[in-house]
């Protein structure tokens, strides 16, 4: 999508008012990587920042074939019932080798796509780490600011660097399926300790009695771990995001969630932390994008690139130097 010039103003007020095509154009432009885009879109953030903060913000993450998707589509139109807004920013992976996604997430919640209540923006990760776009948590302003008031965050996948999405939400929920022989060793400590709910879908059928089994299985585990949130007991549930059961109780869980949250104070010092490691993040990735820009640099990486794959240089001492490089050391 290529971007005519705009005023960021006029957006910002197009954004408020709701109009989806403007919500859609906001989020095209902070995903730019364009530098001059870059600064429309800083201008934008700083338009709408005020009205921004307001909204339930929920990550999901699960193991492959938990039914991420249809979760989400069950729980956004569980959430319109209730009469909410529902917001889904669902990231896809992109390819190692082209950079390209499938995006294939809105086609897969068909009847919540279908809704105008709604909105569903499928972005792709990129080369970020954690199965959520750089630009995720500015795409979440920009829909609470127009209006969504439950904005949900589907991830790729668990794994590694999954846990970067419990930074950017009030309540990470993590999806498991029963029925996969030893339901504790599918899935890793570092994400169970982060989660506020586990849920295990899919509870409906013949997996109606494993997945009883398997909320057991790790409710008992969870007595051995630390929650993540001071005065909040993590809760797991069991549900069937095909038929469409338990998704109350999953809603039930959330404002429980954000009323304990909210009445000890842990909900704004969790969004204070949350903004501080976005800043220094933001610099990071500021610094190495400079870095890469860096004539000097630029001149020199194929050199140390060629070395280091040879064997003749250490890729420590390269990464030193040229960084040296670029502090005109």
């Amino acid at each position: 999508m290529t971007l005519s010039p705009l005023d960021p103003a006029a957006l910002a007020r197009s954004v408020r008012a709701g109009e989806r095509r403007a919500l859609a154009r906001a989020i095209t432009l902070i995903e730019s990587t364009r530098p001059d885009h870059r600064a429309s879109a800083e201008a934008l953030l700083h338009e709408l920042l005020p009205f921004t903060g307001g909204a339930v913000r929920i990550g999901i993450t699960g193991v492959p074939g938990a039914g991420k998707s249809t979760f989400i589509e069950s729980f956004g139109l569980h959430v319109l019932a209730q009469g909410g807004r529902p917001a889904v920013l669902a990231v896809d992976p992109s390819s190692p080798r082209t950079g390209g996604s499938i995006l294939g997430d809105k086609t897969r919640m068909e009847d919540l796509s279908r809704d105008p209540r709604a909105f569903i923006r499928p972005s792709p990760s990129g080369c970020t780490l954690g199965g959520v776009a750089r630009r995720t948590r500015e795409a979440m302003l920009v829909c609470e600011a127009a209006g969504f008031d439950v904005i949900v965050v589907e991830t790729v996948g668990v794994g590694q660097s999954e846990t970067a999405v419990a930074d950017m939400v009030d309540m990470f929920l993590l999806l498991l399926v029963p029925g996969g022989g030893d339901e504790l060793q599918g899935i890793k400590k570092g994400i169970v300790e982060l989660a506020d709910a586990i849920i295990v879908n899919k509870a409906d059928g013949d997996l109606a009695i494993a997945a009883a089994r398997a909320a057991r299985d790790y409710g008992n585990a969870l007595h051995l771990l630390a929650p993540a949130a001071t005065g909040w007991r993590v809760p797991v549930l069991t549900c069937s995001a095909l038929t469409r059961t338990g998704i109350d109780s999953v809603w039930k869980t959330v404002c429980e969630h954000r009323d304990a949250l909210g009445a000890n104070g842990a909900l704004a010092a969790r969004r204070a932390e949350q903004a501080r490691a976005w800043m220094w993040n933001e610099v990071s990735e500021t610094l190495l994008q400079s870095l890469r820009e860096d004539s000097r640099v630029a001149a020199l990486l194929p050199e140390m690139e060629q070395s280091v794959a040879s064997g003749r240089v250490p890729p420590g001492a390269a990464a030193r130097r040229l960084v040296a490089l670029f502090k005109g050391e």
